[in-house]
């Protein structure tokens, strides 16, 4: 977990296969995932987001638990267990990616990258605004940021022809601005979206 940047201060060293084998037998308990994260136990809160069920998450829970993370799996799984599939998706990823917190803004953009995986009849419109938010926040330099302005920018990419050349024009913007961070964040994406392997696969659609 050191070894991947992860803080291993709250937690007991359960590996996430375990988690999920134990997950399969508590999906939709929205009460225990409350119980669990008000542990603060690092394992027992992934475990929560396996389990809750999103038709009960409110506003007031994502929230609070988006302003509890201190590592950047917690952030992760959450957005991609739980928070993409709840009816606050959208929204939320709006919201949270103009938050100042590094783990809040972050999960702005695990956001736009989970809704562009999982959400495969949303319109290209709604990805249209998540480019220029992710634009607009190139500039941010901080690790966590940064590299989930890239996965979103590459996932929403790889959605469809049109999204692909939305996206690399995207990063093609970004490449002209001055920060180092946006220079990394266009020229990795660069790679991917302009790439023979995914400009195959996306235009035998």
């Amino acid at each position: 977990m050191q070894r991947f940047g992860i803080s291993t201060a709250k937690a007991l060293g359960v590996k996430l296969p375990v988690l999920r084998e134990v997950a399969k037998s508590y999906r939709k308990s929205h009460d225990l995932a409350l119980q669990l994260w008000a542990t603060d136990i690092h394992e027992a809160r992934l475990l929560a987001t396996m389990i809750d069920d999103p038709a009960q998450v409110t506003e007031e829970q994502m929230d609070e638990w988006t302003h509890d993370f201190y590592a950047w799996d917690l952030c992760d799984q959450a957005c991609s267990n739980l928070f993409v599939r709840t009816p606050y998706a959208y929204q939320k990823t709006l919201q949270w990616s103009r938050e100042e917190s590094e783990f809040v803004k972050r999960a702005g953009f695990v956001m736009m990258a989970a809704l562009a995986v999982h959400q495969k009849k949303a319109p290209d419109d709604l990805y249209l605004s998540f480019l220029l938010r992710i634009e607009e926040e190139a500039h941010d330099d901080r690790n966590f940021v940064k590299k989930a302005v890239n996965w979103a920018l590459r996932q929403i990419g790889k959605r469809n022809v049109a999204l692909n050349a939305a996206a690399i024009t995207t990063a093609q913007r970004i490449q002209e601005q001055t920060h180092r961070s946006a220079r990394w964040i266009a020229a990795d994406a660069l790679r991917e979206l302009t790439g023979e392997k995914l400009q195959l696969r996306i235009k035998g659609k």
